[in-house]
């Protein structure tokens, strides 16, 4: 077991050492050589120590498992880092994770100096001149200086020009453009944390915008105040972008203008967010503004000032931006961008994962690791922009594959719209329950930009054959009689299904998924564990969903879903909701016998095995049929009890209420376990869309039940609904005015169903 954590560590280590050649940006390669040079000093020193008695070392073994568990984390940020990510985030991220990187190298060289039985290569001498070339390492650090800028900012007190100027070389933030991508880097980081009720995490990333948003405000000021024109240019002539007057200007969907080649280059970038207002763009298509163009001229020709002729191309030779990516943009000569549809999503069959991942992990976004150690905070999101979701490794929360938004049928019926993500570095869930910044104005939370990848440039992925060897010979061991290589080859397969959806359809145009599927009967824990995750994975891509539910995968989930470990039932969970998006699959599944189970997950599951619960119990709950036998497997009463908002399950219970309130079942349910007091308790203190959903049921009880009317009269739900009315959602609103409605007209004697 010692010799193990110590291989580990090295494992980890040598992967580290020996990652891709994929830097995107000096800030990326400045830490990565940081950790490197670390890593590099110690890894030879605990080389000589595998087969030592030292490697048996309780407190050695401690320092094994926190460094390797710190060396896997970190290669996980670089693996996710990428153009358009948040570099204050990178920054603070990467000093905290370097830090600890730093102290467990010191702490393991340190505690060999004390032992007995070293090889006698490692002298004193020699451990002491490691110690300290890592003590001199990591003294220049940036985050201090951004940290501190970030506190004088929040308490109201001036940063001088110099530190501004400083940090945005830094941090590489020298351009308009770049800050306003910084902007929305951080929006998404927030909104991640937002759909994870992550409070803390929320507040301090509100910091960083804040920040970023006062260095953004000065570099504008300062622009203008540089401007060469004796006149001052009026500031709707100017392009938000470049800040220049424009000459051939034109509106995006958000009804901005913008100069032609600066938002068309923004665009390209895989930024589909108005850069003003932040407001998702619905498509890419620019229109000519021949009105803004005809004020421009008139004015400069009444102020005498000389139109300069049409931009033709910007230069995007930037540091952290990849050549290819730069040749795309710079010959795209069209008004909507190749490889975005007219919607602004990738012309795709899948709904790929927002950032090309499958598992999630300790990555960009997860700000926890920012704050201090005592802070903690809930891992839970909203129903409402739930999606399919991957693995959950370690202490992994789930990202988004699709964005998913719920309206209303004529019955009232909360029903799922799925519609292809663009990304969110992050995830998530892959998870619109919060008010949105007033700053950005209203857009969804899973469109805020895309990243970019090889499927925007045109360009083939030779590196594909290689994997494609390496799968075939994995799903060879798939069958297997030696358990060890079995177990294996269903870890690889699993991590080759994390990465993006060309690897997955590899994996299943290997034959993959149908020898999963068998395996996920397997007796060993371990091997059910990596079948059933794999096969989350591969269910990212859509071609791969009709696929597994084609292959009878189904019944098999439902297996693990009663009898797997707590990992193995939540990504079962998982799988099945994310099956659950194709319309055939969902009548499966809930034909199958899969509600029963998920019913149980959902009460007596771990905190994420109930969120996944309640995902997959919602979607099913979206097909009618299913939703008497959610209410007869007894989910009424676990979802009232999730109602509690210690559990951090509000807005998912209440959205499967919404759905369940529609059928006699489901109403008699909600009134006979209490539900009537919570629900209106929503409507008073609740998330928008927990309002939302909450006004929904309450409508359909009431009107179904002179009974269930008076209890909710009784429970005061008047006032709260009379603000809704006015403040509330468009959904909300017209189900609160409906609800007064009907109060009124019963008050005047027209009498209600029991």
């Amino acid at each position: 077991m010692e010799i193990s954590l110590l291989k580990q560590l090295l494992k980890n280590i040598y992967t580290f050492l020996h990652r891709d050649d994929n830097k995107y940006n000096d800030i990326v390669e400045k830490y990565y050589v940081k950790v490197q040079e670390v890593l590099k000093l110690v890894k030879p020193v605990l080389e000589s120590i595998v087969d030592s008695e030292a490697a048996s070392n309780e407190l050695l073994r401690e320092e094994f498992a926190g460094m390797s568990q710190c060396v896997d984390e970190i290669r996980e940020v670089f693996e996710d880092s990428h153009p358009l990510m948040s570099k204050v985030y990178f920054v603070l991220k990467m000093e905290s994770l370097f830090a600890k990187v730093q102290t467990h190298g010191l702490e393991l060289l340190d505690l060999l100096r004390s032992c007995e039985g070293l090889p006698v290569e490692l002298s004193s001498s020699s451990l002491e001149h490691c110690v300290h070339k890592i003590k001199q390492m990591g003294c220049d650090k940036p985050s201090a200086i951004v940290s501190k800028a970030i506190k004088d900012q929040v308490q109201g007190m001036d940063i001088s020009k110099d530190i501004r100027s400083k940090i945005a070389d830094l941090l590489s933030l020298r351009s308009n453009q770049e800050l306003l991508i910084e902007l929305v880097a951080l929006e998404n980081l927030k909104e991640n944390a937002e759909q994870l009720e992550k409070v803390e995490d929320v507040e301090y990333i509100e910091e960083m915008i804040g920040f970023v948003t006062h260095m953004h405000n000065c570099f504008v000021e300062i622009k203008q105040s540089q401007s060469c024109n004796p006149v001052p240019i009026p500031p709707d002539f100017c392009c938000p972008l470049s800040l220049e007057l424009m000459t051939d200007p034109v509106i995006v969907a958000s009804g901005q203008t913008y100069e032609r080649v600066y938002i068309r280059n923004w665009i390209a970038l895989g930024l589909t967010v108005c850069p003003k207002t932040m407001q998702t763009l619905a498509h890419t298509n620019l229109i000519p503004n021949y009105t803004v163009k005809a004020l421009i001229a008139n004015w400069c020709e009444t102020h005498n000032v000389k139109l300069p002729g049409p931009v033709k191309s910007t230069s995007l030779n930037q540091p952290g931006y990849p050549r290819s990516l730069v040749q795309h943009v710079v010959s795209s000569s069209e008004d909507s961008i190749p490889g975005v549809s007219e919607n602004g999503h990738k012309l795709d069959n899948e709904n790929d994962r927002s950032n090309e991942t499958g598992e999630r992990s300790s990555d960009l976004g997860e700000p926890s690791s920012l704050l201090p150690p005592k802070k903690e905070s809930s891992a839970s999101s909203g129903m409402d922009e739930e999606s399919p979701k991957v693995s959950h490794d370690a202490n992994d929360e789930p990202l988004p594959q699709a964005a998913t938004t719920y309206t209303s049928d004529a019955s009232g019926e909360v029903v799922a719209e799925l519609q292809p993500a663009i990304v969110s570095p992050s995830a998530a869930p892959q998870r619109e329950l919060h008010e949105y910044s007033p700053r950005f104005g209203n857009r969804s939370r899973h469109q805020m930009w895309r990243r970019p990848s090889g499927k925007m440039v045109t360009e083939t992925r030779p590196e594909l054959s290689g994997v494609e060897t390496q799968v075939k010979k994995l799903v060879e061991d798939l069958s297997s009689l030696s358990l060890d290589i079995v177990k294996n080859a269903t870890l690889e397969l699993r991590l080759l299904a994390r990465h993006d959806k060309d690897i997955r359809n590899v994996i299943a145009n290997c034959g993959a998924i149908p020898l999963l599927i068998n395996l996920l009967r397997s007796p060993d824990q371990s091997i059910q564990e990596n079948s059933v995750t794999a096969l989350l994975n591969l269910s990212i891509n859509d071609i791969n969903k009709a696929t597994i539910g084609n292959s009878g995968a189904i019944e098999p989930l439902i297996y693990v879903l009663e009898t797997g470990s707590s990992e193995a039932k939540e990504n079962s969970a998982a799988t099945l909701f994310s099956l659950s998006v194709i319309e055939d699959n969902k009548i499966q599944i809930g034909r199958s016998g899969a509600i029963g189970p998920l019913v149980d997950l959902l009460g007596n599951g771990t905190p994420r095995g109930k969120k996944d619960a309640a995902t997959a119990l919602f979607n099913l709950s979206t097909f009618h049929e299913n939703k008497s036998r959610i209410v007869q497997a007894g989910a009424v009463k676990y979802l009232i009890d999730l109602m509690d908002p210690a559990t951090g399950m509000v807005d998912k219970a209440v959205a499967v209420l919404s759905n369940l309130a529609t059928i006699p079942e489901g109403r008699a349910g909600i009134g006979q376990e209490g539900g009537i007091p919570t629900l209106v308790e929503v409507i008073e203190l609740g998330s928008a869309r927990g309002k939302e959903n909450a006004a929904a049921a309450l409508l359909q009880l009431c009107t179904n039940s002179s009974r269930f009317c008076n209890m909710v009269l009784q429970e005061g739900a008047i006032p709260p609904l009379v603000a809704l009315s006015q403040n509330g959602t468009p959904r909300a609103k017209e189900k609160a005015q409906s609800l007064i409605s009907y109060f009124r007209n019963q008050r005047h004697g027209n009498g209600g169903r029991r």
